[in-house]
């Protein structure tokens, strides 16, 4: 290689449905080629009627996110469902729920206090997963929270649709 720019190679590969030229430096050929191929197999799994059906399913998730629970349940299976939600089994973030659903943060908490309700409950979850929960709550603006770090008080930001305390 006495000066001369590196040689392009020209390569046409046929895959299934696809047909693709491809021009690269010689040395590069593997790799490219090897690149060609997996994104061909992705694109044949992944079809554009596949593709806008995913589209919409994360559309749809981020849209379900953004809604109160109780918005998502019929007025009449509310209290139902909470029922049941309870026999189940309940995280921790689902608790916090219940709580902003019936009011609890109408006013300024504090994790001790909340934690407090909580275990008054029976729900004895650790001080650090109430903490992580509530702080989720405030990043979907659901609550919001007031004071310095390791003195925060929470309270709603919202309140939920149904406007009577359920108690």
């Amino acid at each position: 290689m006495s000066g001369h720019p590196a040689e392009e190679v020209k390569i046409r590969l046929k895959h299934g449905e696809w047909e693709v030229e491809v021009v690269c430096i010689e040395s590069r050929v593997k790799q490219v080629v090897e690149s060609v191929l997996s994104s061909l197999d992705t694109a044949k799994i992944m079809g554009p009627e596949v593709q806008s059906q995913l589209d919409a399913l994360r559309r749809e998730i981020v849209f379900l996110k953004t809604r109160p629970i109780a918005e998502l349940v019929p007025e009449g299976q509310q209290q139902q469902q909470q029922k049941v939600t309870t026999k189940s089994g309940i995280t921790c973030r689902g608790l916090l729920e219940n709580l902003w659903f019936e009011g609890f943060f109408v006013s300024e908490r504090s994790l001790g206090e909340v934690h407090e309700e909580l275990s008054r409950r029976g729900y004895n979850y650790d001080r650090t997963a109430v903490s992580h929960s509530l702080t989720d709550m405030v990043r979907e603006n659901i609550l919001t929270r007031i004071g310095t770090m390791r003195n925060y008080r929470y309270i709603q930001k919202r309140p939920p649709n149904n406007t009577t305390a359920q108690a």
